[in-house]
């Protein structure tokens, strides 16, 4: 069977950057073809050739056995491409069927068309009779609205379907409900190029997988009997075994305690732990049993009912009266699992960012001191080898990943010696997740204690020393992660025994 989309020897260069290196790729009528690599790797310039929004500096593209070459995203839909991209394009004041049809309107007379049948019709092909043609878009849940945006693809008759980062902020439930899109799609013979960073997801849905590194396509072929770990060392370059650092670390006193703080999640019990100089804990639970309530607590960042937390060896804080202005003082950092709205003020610079916490130690006589600033930033950014052009570069244009090691960057910057780290990795691709594991490490073995929650059991087991599950509100015993194993984690999180 001939490929639907054929991409050959694609080139492009933006300056001195070759962002695309003599890519090849085929995707095959009534697949989920996954496209795979860290970020950086060439899959959103690939993707943006694709659509028509950028053109190719060489190679060629086939679509039906055709020469296609869109000149810009409109003659790409008109042929048949039709993207989905990670952040919605939904105009929630509108209504679905307004939508749906966005940029497809039809008119007769002078007036346009409701085509409300064809809307309809598309729902139901997803399998989505539930869904009010009428209702306000921005009433919907987050699945909902990007059904709305898969059902205006069908109705623009696409025949490749093109879906970045489709999960990065839908629940469990919202997932599965996509799956069942996906499968239907393929059942109508849409090609569906499938773009994400969680690999699980990859082998459960896709049939045929192609890897990019550095602007090149570095693997390809079925995905039928293959794990994550065999997807890994193609795209990052090293085995899996390599991805979680080895060290050896010795724990020192106790840095951070806590004391039957109460209020996380109004249940009753309190939370109890705590954590050494060289640890890394890990905490483990399902999504809203209160991991990062947990850590927003301790920092201060919500008000605890009752109980302490105790600082080093004789400094005793009051849960109720825990600010982060006082958590800062007194050593403690937290490192958000939002970092678009909270770990990161994406409109100021590289600098501004690394050094807003600890802004004081360049201010003299109410003066900022720009150039030692820029010293310290660039002193740090090359630390933890954060890509950017300079210290005074839009945080908001820099990769996920890069992002991500600013916000630790910040934490070292900052010196404090308790790291919360809430989802560290989320969001971030596989390599920049090997990058930051190394730099949890290196923190613990400079004497600092971490504390860090993640949904990912196998990041939990790689990087951490000790481990606690968390039920309901409810935080297990803590246990050498060698003590635990991940039916007991999973037995734990759901049941709470």
């Amino acid at each position: 069977m001939a490929p639907i989309l054929k991409l050959e020897n694609i080139h492009k260069a933006f300056g001195p950057v070759r962002a695309l290196r003599g890519v090849d790729m085929e995707v095959f009528e009534g697949e989920v073809h996954a496209l795979i690599g860290e970020n950086g790797a060439g899959k959103s310039t690939l993707m943006k050739i694709l659509s028509g929004a950028y053109q190719p500096d060489e190679g060629r593209m086939l679509l039906d056995g055709r020469p296609y070459h869109p000149r810009n995203p409109r003659s790409g839909r008109d042929a048949g491409i039709g993207m989905i991209y990670q952040e919605l394009t939904i105009a929630p004041h509108l209504s679905v069927m307004e939508n749906v049809t966005l940029g497809l309107e039809q008119s007769r007379l002078g007036w346009i068309q409701r085509r409300r049948g064809e809307v309809v019709q598309a729902l139901s092909a997803l399998g989505q009779t539930g869904i009010d043609p009428d209702a306000v878009a921005g009433s919907l849940s987050m699945g909902k609205q990007q059904v709305v945006e898969i059902a205006r693809v069908l109705l623009s008759k696409a025949r490749v379907v093109v879906m970045d980062e489709p999960t990065s902020s839908l629940s469990a439930a919202d997932t599965r409900a996509l799956f069942d899109v996906v499968k239907r799609l393929k059942a109508t013979g849409v090609a569906v190029i499938y773009i994400s960073h969680f690999l699980e997801e990859v082998v459960e849905i896709g049939d045929r997988y192609t890897v990019l590194r550095d602007g090149e396509t570095t693997a390809t072929g079925s995905l039928t009997g293959l794990s994550i770990d065999d997807l890994i060392p193609p795209m990052i370059g090293r085995s899996v075994e390599e991805l979680y650092p080895a060290s050896s670390r010795q724990f020192g006193d106790t840095l951070m305690a806590a004391e039957d703080v109460h209020g996380l999640l109004n249940v009753p019990g309190g939370v109890s732990f705590k954590v050494r100089s060289g640890e890394i804990l890990g905490i483990a639970g399902l999504v809203g049993a209160g991991r990062s309530e947990t850590l927003r607590t301790l920092f201060g960042l919500r008000e605890g009912d009752a109980g302490a937390i105790l600082i080093g060896k004789d400094r005793r804080v009051k849960a109720s009266v825990m600010s982060s202005d006082l958590a800062l003082e007194e050593g403690l950092n937290l490192l958000s699992e939002n970092r678009k709205e909270e770990g990161l003020a994406v409109g100021l610079s590289v600098r501004a960012n690394l050094t807003l916490s600890r802004l004081r130690r360049y201010a003299h006589s109410g003066w900022i001191d720009l150039s030692a600033e820029r010293d310290r930033a660039a002193h740090w950014l090359k630390l933890l080898d954060v890509r950017c052009r300079s210290t005074e570069q839009p945080v908001g244009t820099l990769s996920g990943g890069n992002q991500q090691k600013l916000c630790l960057a910040r934490l070292l910057h900052d010196d404090s010696d308790v790291l919360l780290l809430d989802e560290p990795t989320r969001g971030i691709d596989i390599g920049s997740k090997a990058e930051m594991y190394r730099l949890i490490h290196e923190a613990a073995g400079q004497g600092k204690a971490v504390i860090m929650t993640s949904s990912y059991l196998p990041e939990l087991f790689g990087v951490c020393d000790t481990l606690a599950v968390m039920h309901r509100g409810l935080l297990s015993d803590l246990r050498p992660v060698d003590d635990w194993t991940e039916e007991e984690v999973l037995r734990y999180a759901t049941s709470g025994r």
